[in-house]
């Protein structure tokens, strides 16, 4: 009879190989012991979370608290192989989650008084135009007014180009006092992992959502943007293309 240990590796082994994109530590530790009442959970955790190391050939984490398949690992880059991305069905198109989007960030967290989705090349230059944009300004009750923010959101469904669409929100911060990437919650969690560090090292927001539902997007803050000073010039340069729209 196998030893505990041998029992617990070779648990952990088979559930990683049904679950490509990788499994995070206490979601690993909890499906072993739901597959063997007599397994403590002390145990489980004592011979897990080595995994890594003790079996490197086999087992590695391409970010924080997730371990994946050395199988899994594209071997240039340390992500999950482009084969294994999940991707949204072509059926759903990105424009529609542009308006949900824009009611979320005035209705549900209030980052908006306006907002209005855009997409395509309003703006008219390769800098590209936001998929939402909208405004914050003081309401007339208030005691203590506070100066107009605009908001800009980037929005990608696809599970692909995540960099690509982090640099569109960077790019945003040119115009507006607040940026959000929207992203799908399906990508690869190393892959949510390295652009939710860099969104908090730039300032910009990361939000996920339901990519195959944009009548119930399920949209979630993972990390909130840092108010900045956009350069006014380009502000009102930008404004002045939507002004009838927005203002």
């Amino acid at each position: 009879m196998a030893k505990i240990w041998q029992q617990i590796r070779d648990k952990a082994f088979e559930l990683l190989e049904h679950h490509p994109e990788g499994i995070r530590y206490s979601d690993l530790v909890r499906m072993i012991e739901e597959t063997d009442d007599s397994l403590k959970t002390n145990t489980i955790h004592g011979n897990v979370w080595k995994l890594h190391e003790d079996y490197s050939d086999t087992v590695y984490k391409p970010s924080r608290g997730l371990f994946r398949l050395t199988k899994y690992r594209d071997t240039e880059t340390d992500a999950l192989k482009d084969e294994l991305v999940p991707s949204t069905p072509a059926r759903v198109r990105e424009e529609e989650f542009y308006q949900p989007f824009a009611d979320w960030l005035v209705n549900d967290i209030e980052d908006c008084t306006h907002a209005i989705s855009l997409g395509g090349n309003r703006f008219r230059d390769k800098w590209g135009t936001p998929d939402v944009i909208g405004k914050r300004e003081s309401k007339r009750s208030d005691i203590i007014a506070a100066p107009l923010e605009i908001v800009s959101a980037e929005i990608k469904p696809d599970t692909y180009q995540l960099v690509t669409a982090f640099g569109q929100a960077c790019a945003y911060c040119l115009f507006s006092h607040k940026s959000y990437l929207v992203i799908s919650r399906a990508a690869p969690d190393d892959e949510i992992a390295r652009v939710d560090s860099l969104c908090q090292v730039f300032g910009i927001g990361l939000v996920l959502f339901d990519a195959d539902n944009p009548k119930d997007p399920r949209f979630s803050i993972r990390c909130r943007p840092r108010y900045q000073q956009p350069d006014l010039f380009y502000a009102n340069r930008y404004m002045k293309h939507i002004e009838s729209e927005l203002f």
